[in-house]
């Protein structure tokens, strides 16, 4: 029992590390601007961003040791049924589901909504043994843009893609697309509000552009024979074409709108107050201050070209031209 026991603490202390998927919500924008604006009106807005958090937080611990790894450690076969039947109850959220099954024991509602989530817990645990077919992830073949910085925007285009925010965006844009293949009218009012609040789920990653490249990223973008503002472009052309398919189902043009005013807004807190990110969680953006001006400066903007004309798109692409330009002189002066 001893080895077993060993190698469940040692999992037990690398698995508390991944609970930082919490730690990342808590410090979104996005979702601190749901919480003081829309209170409870953002129930479902919570339950995307829990349903997002779920995945991650829902893989086998035991897919933290290498096969290889693991088969060379002197385990007998009882041993290793040990570690396979104990290392689930590692992971908080298994007594989470199992605290909230019983207590939801006589509530109809309830137990359906605990089985849902345990379906997809255990979804997602089994999807974690599932190998990668191929040498490359699929979600790592994205396209990239003709010229000189087509394998920059890439490499952004893969970081954003690892990044929760994304799903998060992509399950809004999901449900709009639900509804028009339903064959339901969706009023306008509403197509708006959920055109601001796809874009608004990507708006903290527009605040640490530069998150995800690390010490080692900065260093190599010293070398590159590039000026600040193309490598503040690559990452701009990356986030609208995330963007562009999520907003189909919206108000296209003024979503990518309101993505420019994102965008142009968060270049100050990405280049002056850069914030370390970690893959697979949400992006955890600049003071609350700049994400309720990137908010407002989204919430009009769409509402602006939505309700008004597309021509205001023409004054949004000139701002965030200016920010580019400008800001990608402060980038230069930092790296």
């Amino acid at each position: 029992m001893a080895r077993p026991a060993a190698i469940l603490k040692a999992l037990a202390t690398a698995y508390r590390r991944d609970w930082t998927a919490l730690q990342s919500l808590t410090g979104n924008n996005f979702f601190l601007l749901t919480l003081l604006l829309l209170q409870r009106a953002g129930t479902f807005l919570y339950l995307i961003m829990g349903l997002v958090v779920l995945f991650p937080l829902s893989t086998d611990p035991l897919r933290k040791i290498p096969a290889s790894r693991l088969a060379l450690w002197p385990l007998t076969r009882r041993e290793h049924w040990l570690l396979r039947l104990a290392s689930p109850w590692i992971n908080p959220l298994t007594w989470i589901l199992a605290a909230g099954a019983a207590w939801s024991a006589g509530r109809t509602v309830s137990v359906e909504l605990w089985a849902a989530a345990g379906a997809l817990f255990a979804i997602a645990f089994a999807l974690s043994h599932i190998p990668t077919p191929g040498r490359t992830p699929m979600w790592h073949r994205v396209p990239g843009v003709p010229g000189l910085l087509d394998q920059l925007v890439r490499k952004n285009l893969r970081e954003i893609l690892s990044t929760l925010d994304f799903y998060c965006a992509a399950i809004l844009s999901a449900a709009v697309l639900a509804w028009r293949v339903a064959g339901t009218s969706l009023p306008r009012e509403a197509l708006m509000a959920m055109t601001v609040l796809t874009v608004g789920a990507l708006s903290s990653y527009a605040q640490c552009l530069f998150g995800l490249d690390g010490a080692g990223g900065m260093a190599r973008y010293r070398l590159l024979p590039a000026r600040g503002w193309q490598l503040l472009l690559a990452k701009d052309v990356a986030f609208l074409m995330a963007l562009a398919p999520l907003a189909l189902p919206l108000a296209p043009v003024a979503a990518m709108g309101g993505a420019l005013m994102a965008l142009a807004v968060g270049h100050a807190p990405a280049i002056h107050h850069p914030r370390e990110q970690t893959r697979w969680r949400f992006s955890m953006g600049g003071a609350l201050g700049n994400g309720i001006v990137q908010m407002i400066a989204i919430a009009m903007t769409v509402s602006t070209i939505f309700s008004m004309s597309v021509l205001f798109l023409a004054p949004a692409a000139a701002i965030w031209a200016a920010s580019v330009w400008w800001y990608g002189r402060e980038l230069e002066r930092s790296i």
